[in-house]
């Protein structure tokens, strides 16, 4: 195992800046554009693909790298370039993330490839857990997978929402209730293949930020797929629900964590990441305009009141990706996150991204309030990170019950 590093190493430092490079040379100059749109950018995915930023392979070597921070370099310098079209494509590896996580090798080795395709013909793939009453409040689930062991196909019915892909997916993995009884501990997640009868796509929606990236309701009307798409496979299911009511009927227990949470775990230092890049591209944009924007004379930096905004800033971003950084880093070493770290860096660096931004379109004035200047989008898209994949407020819950071992409401 890797020691814990504070410089990359040379060849970390080489796909940073080939990442870097493929920013701001294609994702940059078309971000306006497909924020206008409010479409997916294909031709922009498809770039990704040739040049091989959007594939399986690329996202696993990052995955694999040792030091652990392969995937948030690669995340901030993406959202560096444009958070929406950065987010059409990353937003695969969440549901990749869902396979890894609950799925057998054979699963993996199976659907993975099948959620990006090829360069001349990229897909993508779907992450669906939240529902219209069940967003933060996984417990509220809705959505049934009811086994007919007749047929061994597993039978889904319900309604996702919030799902990036949803619809236009080739995949889309699919978070559902197997036993109520067992609340969050009787969930399962389970493959749709490509073109399963039952599944379509509900309600497009027209979001505040990330507007390149397709967020969707998908709607599940008896959807039938195989027994082995169940991730993770029946009898481990079955034996995971028999320590369930095991627990329940004894009143304590191990926790038994639930198919999304072991998802969320995962992803939210990435995330993190995300929120870190685009701040950092809001603050170099306020940095390069204060040092040319003169007023009374002189570059509005050689004020106080804006240097020292800056000052505060850089200094956050930094303080940001330290946090995301830790969290990576213990994740890939195995040391658990006894007081919530990954969800503390979710949680600092989301709240910074949004104050980052805030501050850059207020450094450049009425400038920065127009689509004329990239901040305006930057900090309209700043927003999602406090919300997507747990918000500020569950991300400090999580850190409470963590820290105090006491069951906070």
């Amino acid at each position: 195992m890797a020691e814990f590093t504070m410089e990359l190493n040379d060849d970390q430092k080489q796909v940073r800046d080939w990442i870097h490079g493929f920013a701001a040379d294609v994702m940059r100059p078309a971000a306006a554009e497909w924020d206008e749109r409010e479409e997916t950018p294909w031709p922009v995915i498809q770039e990704a693909a040739k040049v091989g930023i959007y594939s399986l392979d690329f996202y696993a070597q990052q995955f694999f790298d040792p030091t652990g921070l392969g995937i948030p370099m690669a995340m901030e310098e993406l959202f560096w370039g444009d958070a929406g079209i950065a987010l059409s494509i990353v937003g695969t590896g969440l549901a990749a993330i869902g396979v890894v996580a609950n799925g057998t090798e054979e699963q993996i080795g199976t659907w993975i490839p099948q959620m990006y395709g090829t360069p001349d013909d990229v897909k993508v793939a779907a992450f669906c857990s939240s529902e219209p009453d069940a967003g933060s409040d996984v417990g509220s689930m809705r959505t049934r997978a009811v086994y007919d062991q007749a047929k061994d196909e597993w039978v889904l019915n319900g309604t996702k929402t919030w799902a990036t892909n949803g619809g236009i997916a080739n995949v889309h993995i699919v978070v559902a209730v197997v036993d109520p009884e067992l609340g969050t501990k009787g969930h399962a997640s389970f493959i749709v293949p490509p073109g399963t009868p039952g599944l379509s796509q509900g309600q497009k929606f027209k979001k505040h930020g990330i507007r390149a990236s397709h967020t969707a309701e998908v709607v599940l009307e008896d959807v039938r797929i195989p027994g082995n798409c169940l991730l993770g496979g029946k009898e481990k299911l079955d034996e995971r629900l028999a320590r369930a009511r095991e627990r329940a009927r004894s009143g304590g227990g191990e926790r038994v964590k639930n198919a999304a949470m072991a998802t969320f775990e995962a992803s939210r230092p990435a995330v993190g990441a995300m929120a870190v890049g685009t701040a950092r591209a809001a603050y170099e944009v306020a940095l390069d305009y204060a040092k040319t924007r003169t007023q009374f004379g002189r570059p509005i930096i050689d004020n106080q009141g804006v240097a020292f905004q800056l000052a505060d800033m850089r200094t956050q971003i930094d303080a940001a990706r330290l946090l995301v950084w830790r969290a990576s880093w213990m994740a890939v070493a195995g040391r658990p996150f006894e007081s919530a770290e990954g969800s503390m860096s979710k949680l600092f660096a989301s709240e910074v991204s949004k104050k980052v931004t805030a501050q850059a379109v207020q450094i450049l004035g009425g400038n920065g309030y127009t689509r004329e200047y990239p901040v305006e989008r930057m900090h309209r898209d700043s927003a999602i990170y406090t919300i997507f994949e747990g918000t500020s407020e569950i991300q400090r819950l999580v850190i409470a019950r963590t820290i105090s071992g006491m069951p906070i409401r």
